[in-house]
């Protein structure tokens, strides 16, 4: 049985500085699959399928019911298994309230910290959403409400690509293992709340695209709040997940950001919300 997650190394030099990856809910490592190419010449890459999602299976100890500790326990454990000390972090969707809790459980780990299509504050249609999944998956298939769900998410017609990617990555995610998950639901809104008020001290970049009906407020609300550490670039007519509908654009702002390339066309940096 295995007692941390599956993971991949892409090891460039000794002594380039590490990248690591954590995807969202439902998805898997292959989240990250374009952005690879682009970020392995210069760093170590860790790619990292958390719990149940990808080739993460049966990980031990086993637990009826999670927690965002249980989740960055795994990461923990595995990060430390691969000798990593200190890194970049990417994060996705979910991935950013985890993204997070390592950065409270280890904030000397943190080099920077980049959270595509983040949750930061729990307004009325997140929370709706976290209710409305709960109360749903006591009388309809899981999958329709995963499905569901990314509709609402990225319901445009540019939005197709990514909704297709991860409704495939998901299918990866048992039933049983979706509402363990789902359970996450118990302390999410203590955590985001605790996060949202808590004083940063990484520097922190956020991408969200300006289609990100669902989330995009609430960066821009924590943007000015923990502004000039955190800084937010809006990606004009792009969803949530912007990593995999423009991911040349999305590559150029990180690598911009880190000072290995240039800024993409098309992007509008908000260093000042309004």
């Amino acid at each position: 049985m295995a007692d941390i997650l599956h993971h991949t190394i892409h090891h460039t030099a000794d002594d380039a500085d590490w990248m690591l990856f954590i995807h969202g809910a439902g998805g898997s490592s292959l989240t990250w699959k374009y952005q690879v190419e682009a970020f392995e010449p210069h760093f170590n890459l860790l790619l990292i399928d958390m719990r149940d999602h990808g080739y993460s299976k049966h990980i031990q100890p086993a637990y009826d019911t999670y927690d965002f500790d249980i989740i960055a326990n795994d990461l923990l454990r595995t990060i430390d298994h691969v000798g990593v000390q200190k890194a970049h972090f990417i994060a996705l969707s979910l991935g950013s309230i985890i993204l997070q809790k390592l950065n409270d459980r280890r904030p000397e780990m943190m080099t920077t910290m980049i959270m595509c299509g983040g949750v930061f504050k729990a307004d009325w249609r997140i929370s709706s959403f976290a209710h409305a999944g709960k109360f749903m998956s006591y009388f309809v298939p899981f999958r329709w409400i995963y499905d569901g769900f990314i509709l609402i998410v990225m319901p445009r017609k540019n939005h197709a690509f990514s909704r297709k990617q991860y409704r495939k990555q998901s299918l990866k995610l048992a039933p049983n293992e979706f509402l363990k998950w789902l359970g996450l639901y118990k302390d999410f809104f203590s955590v985001v709340r605790k996060f949202y008020d808590t004083k940063l001290t990484t520097p922190s970049l956020l991408i969200n695209g300006e289609q990100d009906h669902v989330f995009l407020d609430a960066a821009k609300r924590y943007a000015r709040k923990h502004a000039p550490l955190a800084e937010l670039i809006v990606m004009e007519g792009r969803g949530h997940l912007c990593n995999l509908e423009d991911r040349k654009g999305f590559n150029k702002i990180v690598l911009d950001w880190l000072g290995k390339g240039s800024i993409a066309s098309g992007a509008i940096p908000e260093k000042q919300v309004s």
